[in-house]
């Protein structure tokens, strides 16, 4: 196994806290921005959160 995939154990097991860390830095960019490029964090934000977690390794 290498970095990566141990990188993605990680990130699988703890999916929760990670989910968390997305959204801590989604909103402190969209504070630090204004908001401007919310719309665009948001999908940011949706795409992470998707690719943690169990079951998403054929995505």
């Amino acid at each position: 196994m290498g970095f990566l995939d141990d990188a993605k154990n990680l990130a699988d097991e703890h999916e929760e806290q990670v989910d968390a860390a997305i959204e801590k830095a989604g909103d402190m960019v969209d504070d630090k921005t204004g908001g401007q490029y919310e719309g665009q964090v948001d999908k940011a934000q949706e795409f992470l959160e998707d690719k943690t977690g169990e079951g998403d390794a054929a995505r």
